[in-house]
């Protein structure tokens, strides 16, 4: 498996969510990465406040943050090489980096979304995305869900 680091600016603690204003990003990195360390797979995040040996160690981060300061961190790191800089990554660009599927961060008891058209009537239907929905919305012989008169 692929190796992603994330190295942050320093922080008031590991994740940086504490006090008051929480920061909605450093939030939601978080999420995604707790949510992958439950399917297994970690995501090493050194913050410059309680791991400044780590910015050390790495010369190619070392490098970046001699010659941009820290005001170009976060850096992302994939197998060693920096992939990503200034900012962290999108949910869709560390499932793409690390080859992992999309159903890897959907909340658990979800179903993914299926889609059909029906060309003679030009119009299209797609099931729900949580199991509630799915149930509403019974799929049809084709495989399509129909709710109401909207069915393939």
């Amino acid at each position: 498996m692929k190796k992603m680091c994330i190295y942050e600016p320093a922080l008031c603690c590991e994740t940086g969510l504490c006090g008051v204003n929480v920061d909605p990003e450093l939030l939601r990195i978080s999420s995604v990465l707790n949510t992958l360390k439950q399917e297994g797979v970690i995501i090493e995040r050194y913050n410059l406040n309680n791991a400044p040996m780590e910015f050390v160690k790495n010369n190619i981060v070392n490098c970046y943050v001699n010659e941009k300061g820290v005001e170009g961190l976060p850096v992302v790191t994939l197998d060693g090489e920096i992939v990503i800089t200034g900012r962290y990554p999108a949910n869709d660009e560390i499932l793409n980096l690390l080859e992992l599927p999309a159903q890897m961060l959907l909340p658990k008891g979800t179903v993914s979304v299926s889609c059909c058209t029906n060309e003679d009537k030009n119009s299209s239907c797609c099931c729900g995305t949580s199991e509630t929905d799915a149930e509403e919305n019974k799929k049809d012989e084709k495989g399509c869900c129909c709710s109401g008169e909207h069915c393939c």
